[in-house]
């Protein structure tokens, strides 16, 4: 299979993800006269939605640095790509039960969770990715031994029994995360251009 093939059906799988989550955002049913106030209820799914939002963009943004640093896709590597999106494909559920109950510690965990699932599956795609195009490759100069994916995965492991000591902390962690990644990882850039 050519890295085309895997980056276009990735994408497809990626957008019907979004769109799924946008979805979830129900609109108010107004008594009367619709005003903002009706909206103000719908702050923890908004939020959520956010939240998830940001980290799909993430990855998808990052997925595509990755295969196109690649020359070569194996089996293996197609298998670590579908795992990888059907961990993503878990995130709107996890987002639309923490956003529906205001995130309260068992949702908050689960979606940890669920974010710690993205970022494993998305670290064994790299190992996958680099076994195939081999240790000299662009890609395994550029990823290395991915200590910001291992920080990332320490963060969801922390934040997740944190979640029951208080919610708040978890997702101030599911945030750090995403700050640390909302920039695209400028590593496979930087090899291209040397």
């Amino acid at each position: 299979m050519s890295k085309g093939r895997l980056e276009a059906f990735s994408d497809g799988v990626i957008a019907i993800i979004i769109t799924i989550m946008v979805l979830e955002l129900a609109a108010p049913h107004s008594e009367g006269v619709p005003t903002l106030a009706d909206l103000l209820p719908l702050w923890p799914a908004f939020l959520s939605y956010v939240l998830s939002f940001i980290f799909v963009g993430i990855y998808w943004n990052n997925h595509h640095h990755l295969l196109h640093s690649c020359k070569h896709i194996s089996g293996a590597a197609m298998w670590a790509n579908l795992f990888h999106l059907f961990c993503l494909s878990l995130i709107p559920f996890g987002s639309a039960w923490m956003g529906e109950n205001t995130f309260a510690a068992w949702p908050v965990a689960l979606y940890g969770v669920m974010i710690w699932m993205c970022g494993l599956s998305y670290y064994t795609l790299e190992r996958m990715l680099i076994r195939a195009n081999g240790q000299d490759s662009l890609l395994a100069a550029a990823v290395g031994v991915d200590t910001k994916g291992l920080i990332s995965l320490g963060l969801y492991t922390a934040a997740i029994p944190l979640a029951f000591v208080n919610p708040w902390i978890a997702v101030g962690l599911y945030v750090l995360v995403a700050i640390i990644w909302f920039i695209p990882d400028p590593r496979i850039e930087r090899k291209f251009a040397e």
